[in-house]
Order: C-alpha cells, then sequence, then structure tokens
C-alpha cells in the first residue's frame, strides 16, 4: 500500500516525495500530490562509479511511481541536463500526461526517445519562462534561472496548501550571454506575496561569496589563444553550450575553425545551432574529419571527455586513437570542467596520456578555464531572503550540504516572524503539509536501479542485477595474459564460461574465435592503451559483448581479467 493512503494522512494533505537528488549528486527526481493527482519534477541520471562493471546509468527506483500509475497526471523539468532528464524515458510509459520543459530541455529529450523507440506524440508541450500551466489542483508557473545552459526554469507551484517554490539548477549570473537574466523580480514577488515552501540546490553551498559567471573564463581563454601554435583542444561538457558560444567567438576573433567533436557534443552543438542558443559564424565550423586539412595553428576542436570517460573522445586523442584529431608538441589541451567525484582517476591518466603526445596541458587549477554553474553561499542566501518561505527543504546535494543550507537558511531567517522550519528531508521521505504544518511522514520506497543499455538487468542493486544477468545469459571470463612493459599478448587467451548455453559442438569454436577476437583487439591497439588496464579491459568486454551478440544471440556477462607477466 503506498504511503499516501496511511490512515494518519489527513485528506487534504500536501505531500511531497523525493526520488533522488537528496543526498547523492545527480537523480534529481521529486513527487508533489493533492489527492488524486500527482505531478513530477525531473527525472535525472546518475552515473555509474569505475568499479560497477556493465553498468551505463542508474536511475531513481520507480516503484513509488508505479503504484500511483494513474495518479500521475504531468512532468515537468527545470532544464535539460542528464541529471535532471536522462531517466526521461524510463518515466514516460507509466503515464499518460503531458511533459513540460523549456525548447531547449524538449529537443535534449527528443533523440533519447528516439533511442528507447518511444512515440511522445503531442505529449512534449514547450514553455518559456512566465507562462503558466494548470495540472488539476495545481498551478505552475516557470521562472527564469541562469546556469550553465541556456533555457533554465524554477518552479512556482500553487497548491490547496499554497505556494511551493522548486528552484531546479542555478547560479545568479549578471552578465548572462544570452542576454536572460535572473528573473529576481518574480523572486522577490513570491516572497511578498507569501511562500509556503522552498525545495533549494544546495551544491555549491559549501563555496563563500558568488560563483563567477559564465563570462569569467574568457581572460585565460584569451591568453591559450594568443599562446598556443598548434592545435587547441578544449574538453568540457556537451551540455556547455554557454563555454562552446565563448570559445566559437574566441576562435572567429582569432581566425581558427571550430571542430566538435565527440557524438553528444555534435549532437547538442547541431540542436543548440538550430533553436539559436549557439550562433556559428558561416565558414567557421568543420567536421572532425576536415581537422587534417588545416594547419594546426587554424583550428580549435571542442570535445568531450573532460571526466576521461573511456569511449569519449577526448581519451581517444590522447591515446592517438582518434581517426581524425591527432596530438603534437605545439598542441595545448584545456580541461574546462570540474572532476565529478569518483572520475579523478581517469582524469589523472587522460592527462598522463596527453603529457606523452607532447602537448601542454591547461586544467582548472592552473587557469581560470572553468565556472560553476550553482550559486555559492551569498547567492544561495540572495534567494532564501528573496522567497522568505515559511518552510525550507534543501535539495540537490550530498547529506553534508543539505545539512549545511540548512544551517545557512536557520541565519538568513533569523529573527523572521512566524519562525522559518526547516525540513531536512532525504530520498524517500513523504513530506507533508496541512492545516496543522509541516512533518516528514512515513519513508515511501526510494532507492536506485542499475541500467545496464542492452535492457539486461534492471534492478534496484547490484546483486539483483547481477543474479538476473548471470541466470540469463551466463558469464564468461576472458583471462588474458599480456607482457608489463609492452602490453603484448604471452600464450593463449583463455575462455571459462559458467551458465553460457550455446549448441552442442558450437562451444569449442564460439571460444576459439573469442580468443581471436581478444588477440586481434590486443594486437591492433598501441603500446600505452594495452598498457592502460582499466582501457584495455574496457575494449576487451565491449569487443566480446559484440562478438558474443553476434554469434549466439545471447549477451553473457563478460569479465576480462588481464594479468600482467
Amino acid at each position: 500500500m503506498n504511503q499516501s493512503a496511511a490512515p494518519a494522512v489527513s485528506p487534504a494533505t500536501l505531500e511531497v516525495v523525493p526520488l533522488g537528488g537528496l543526498g547523492e549528486f545527480g537523480m534529481n527526481m521529486m513527487a508533489v500530490s493533492w489527492e488524486e493527482t500527482t505531478i513530477l519534477i525531473d527525472a535525472g541520471v546518475m552515473f555509474p562509479e569505475p568499479d560497477q562493471l556493465g553498468v551505463d546509468l542508474i536511475i531513481p527506483d520507480l516503484a513509488y511511481l508505479e503504484s500511483r500509475r494513474d495518479r500521475i497526471k504531468a512532468l515537468v523539468l527545470t532544464h535539460g541536463h542528464e541529471d535532471h532528464i536522462g531517466a526521461v524515458p524510463h518515466v514516460l510509459p507509466l503515464f499518460d500526461g503531458p511533459v513540460y520543459g523549456t525548447a531547449m530541455t524538449l529537443a535534449l529529450i527528443e533523440p533519447k526517445l528516439e533511442e528507447h523507440a518511444l512515440d511522445a506524440g503531442d505529449r512534449l508541450k514547450v514553455v518559456k519562462p512566465r507562462d503558466v500551466v494548470s495540472v488539476g489542483p495545481f498551478s505552475i508557473e516557470f521562472v527564469r534561472v541562469t546556469h550553465s545552459m541556456p533555457d533554465c526554469v524554477a518552479l512556482a507551484i500553487t497548491t490547496p496548501a499554497g505556494v511551493i517554490v522548486h528552484t531546479g539548477d542555478y547560479k545568479i549570473d549578471q552578465t548572462p550571454l544570452d542576454g536572460e537574466h535572473f528573473d529576481l523580480h518574480r523572486f522577490a514577488e513570491l516572497g511578498r506575496q507569501g511562500v509556503l515552501a522552498l525545495f533549494a540546490d544546495s551544491t555549491n553551498v559549501d563555496r563563500k561569496g558568488f560563483t563567477g559567471p559564465e563570462i569569467e573564463v574568457i581572460d585565460a581563454f584569451e591568453e591559450l589563444f594568443t599562446s598556443t601554435h598548434g592545435k587547441l583542444v578544449v574538453a568540457t561538457f556537451s551540455s556547455s553550450i554557454y563555454r562552446m558560444q565563448i570559445l566559437v567567438d574566441l576562435a572567429v576573433q582569432f581566425e581558427r575553425r571550430v571542430a566538435f567533436v565527440g557524438r553528444s557534443m555534435m549532437k547538442n552543438a547541431e540542436i543548440a545551432q538550430r533553436l539559436g542558443f549557439l550562433r556559428v559564424p558561416a565558414g567557421v565550423q568543420i567536421r572532425d574529419a576536415d581537422v587534417p586539412s588545416y594547419a594546426s595553428q587554424d583550428v580549435l576542436c571542442i570535445a568531450t571527455g573532460s571526466q576521461g570517460e573511456p569511449q569519449a573522445a577526448l581519451p581517444r586523442i590522447a591515446i592517438d586513437d582518434h581517426r581524425f584529431v591527432h596530438l603534437g608538441p605545439d598542441d595545448t589541451v584545456v580541461f574546462s570542467a570540474r572532476p565529478i567525484p569518483g572520475n579523478e582517476k581517469a582524469i589523472a591518466r587522460t592527462i598522463s596520456h596527453v603529457a606523452r603526445r607532447g602537448a601542454d596541458i591547461v586544467t582548472e587549477s592552473i587557469k581560470h578555464v572553468h565556472v560553476s554553474g550553482h550559486g555559492s553561499a551569498e547567492e544561495l542566501k540572495l534567494v532564501l531572503s528573496l522567497v522568505r518561505p515559511r518552510y525550507f527543504v534543501p535539495i540537490h546535494g550530498e547529506y553534508r550540504q543539505l545539512a549545511q543550507h540548512a544551517r545557512e537558511a536557520q541565519r538568513v531567517m533569523a529573527g523572521v516572524e512566524p519562525k522559518l522550519q526547516v525540513l531536512l528531508a532525504e530520498d524517500g521521505d513523504t513530506i507533508q503539509f496541512d492545516r496543522h504544518g509541516a512533518r516528514i511522514g512515513e519513508k515511501a520506497p526510494a532507492g536506485r536501479v542499475l541500467i545496464d543499455v542492452t535492457r539486461i538487468g534492471e534492478v534496484g542493486d547490484e546483486v539483483l542485477r547481477d543474479r538476473r544477468h548471470l541466470a540469463g545469459d551466463g558469464v564468461v571470463v576472458a583471462v588474458v595474459a599480456i607482457n608489463r612493459q609492452t602490453g603484448a599478448l604471452v600464450g593463449e587467451p583463455e575462455m571459462v564460461a559458467r551458465g553460457f548455453v550455446v549448441g552442442e559442438g558450437e562451444a569449442a569454436s564460439i571460444f576459439k574465435d573469442a580468443a581471436g577476437v581478444v588477440a586481434e583487439c590486443i594486437e591492433t591497439s598501441g603500446v600505452e592503451e594495452r598498457t592502460d588496464q582499466g582501457l584495455m579491459t574496457e575494449k576487451l568486454r565491449v569487443e566480446l559483448r559484440r562478438f558474443f551478440k553476434k554469434r549466439s544471440g545471447r549477451r553473457p556477462l563478460v569479465l576480462p581479467v588481464l594479468m600482467e607477466i
């Protein structure tokens, strides 16, 4: 039985259940319910830790939503980052209502739905700041905020219990590149009219002062354009449209051609140009395939891979494994992004490979080539003082950030009557507002589902996921001995299989050919790649999964074991 049916809850109760994003970074999702109507705010993903083998994405546990399928009337999106929209294809089949978002946000969702063979029909509804839509008893207003990408909004939701404000992700950028300012006036008006509860981004609460505007990186990049005699390769997030615009403008100023490198970078640049959020003058953009045709000093590459992801563009370039982009001693590689916790080793490995190519390396710690998209402590305090909520719920952050944001809120609102009440909630907590006040009630089902994009093993924890995977298609362990210095194959690769069923007489042939795939994969890889266990293990896993799927129609769990001799 779902939590809203518990007898202790008054029928006239506003119920808010965070299903992700409170206690971790990413996977942002929240359900807001009044009687028989539920609306969802955002549907995001998290990316797996390096030790979560075979896991591509992590989404919130959807059990709570499945228990109230016929009550869910709409999905409302704040902006287009993966940690807010990545799970939309998994949520969309659970309800029949509309999906509201700005033009950029919905444009980023469309290819995801195509990949999942989902037809949204006319369900995607484009909204603009200051628009208001009604869903059952809820009236939802979209309020402009500034962030590290265009077309971001906060939500002011009028409910029968009062107005709740959800900030989404934000910083207060006073000099936005697109001239679209943070709507401080509307936040102040809402505060004057009275806000029941504020749900606010806590990401950078532990950073003092104000977050720098996007244009703050221009000086550092101007220096790099001036001092770089060869190619300039800048790695950043593919959703960092403002950063792309700054780089394109500088490329025009310094007479360089621009190549977007990496699948998601090319796709997002195309979407942003189509919608008018990225302006690239005619004749400036070239394809990645055209890079070798130009002198190095005339080229800027904007690439994926700032987090060292093995299959992204920069890590492939770094080991000289990209078809078109190669690094030389005159080139400069810039990491224009903050390392996501857990990615430090992969980034360090990529930097080492770039160093082997002789290229110059610039990171955030060397030059001011990155600014955060999240507000620092003073911006969070400013929003609190404008909105002046009766109740405050910190969201978006690990528990330490939520707790610190709670303390800051108490300081900001000290002496204000009625006294601010802070509700320090975590994923699955049922936050209830009624005529008696607000409280955290019983737990709703919440957790994580690990997603393998081959559609195998969508379960709540890693053990169950692997059990299902093993039960369905078995496991193949490829034991591979390589020379520690050269990375060359030593002896025959050995295949050990359990629960992997093929026709009689086929096993020997398949495993012999699989050993050949391993040998060929190692022989065609460069020395650096062969001696990098992380890269080689992932490459072998991908190649063997593809081989077994093609030969047997099955997808066994493939575990390459590399032994250095």
